[in-house]
């Protein structure tokens, strides 16, 4: 039957096999109720918190303020420095008022030629200039009566055939006033108003040739 049948076979082998397993060493027992007495020992000396179920928990936060910048100093404006014409200009007005060895003369008043002659004294002599900036005689003569809208040559030379030659005894303020090399606007009287030479400046002053040439211009 041992042969013949597979089934005894397997049950006549596990026997042997729970032999061989219950001759295995024990495991060594572990005392539980000795740990659980030490977590409970734990348990026993820590504090316990309790809250009720309808406790509110707030937080309190900082107040924050935030402060506005103050503001930034205004830009400081630079005045925006004068003009080299416009510093001539102010000097020759003040050198025309503070003058008083040679006054400007009363027929400057309501005379178109001499009211602008007037607003160059002060002004620079300055050769080939015409301009506020520097003027020499021509060049004086010359932007006078440009503002006037008075085209004249730009040489003293040529300028005294730019109009009418007029007599001593019938000059006007306002003619031109020449003389060899030289030229000026005659003011009455015996003024005239001119750029004299270099380290001068535009000025009234008394008649100085001996025998000038007045000319009508116009």
């Amino acid at each position: 039957m041992a042969a013949s049948s597979g089934l005894m076979v397997s049950m006549i082998a596990v026997p042997s096999y729970a032999a061989e397993r219950d001759s295995a060493p024990a495991l060594a027992a572990v005392d539980t109720s000795a740990l659980t007495a030490s977590a409970r020992a734990v348990l026993n000396t820590s504090p316990v918190v309790a809250s009720p179920a309808e406790a509110a928990f707030t937080v309190d936060a900082p107040v924050i303020t935030a402060e506005k910048p103050a503001p930034p100093p205004p830009p400081v404006r630079t005045t925006r420095a004068a003009s080299r014409t416009a510093e001539r200009a102010a000097t020759a007005s003040t050198a025309a008022a503070a003058t008083t060895s040679n006054p400007v003369p009363q027929s400057v008043a309501g005379n178109a030629v001499l009211e602008i002659a007037a607003r160059y004294v002060g002004v620079p002599y300055v050769s080939g200039g015409a301009s506020p900036e520097g003027m020499d005689c021509s060049g004086f003569t010359s932007y006078v009566y440009a503002q006037l809208g008075i085209t004249l040559p730009r040489t003293s030379s040529a300028q005294r055939n730019a109009g009418t030659v007029v007599s001593r005894a019938d000059a006007q303020p306002g003619d031109l006033i020449w003389s060899p090399g030289h030229v000026g606007i005659y003011a009455g009287g015996n003024q005239m108003i001119d750029a004299p030479r270099p380290g001068k400046t535009v000025q009234f002053r008394a008649i100085w040739q001996s025998n000038p040439t007045f000319i009508r211009i116009g």
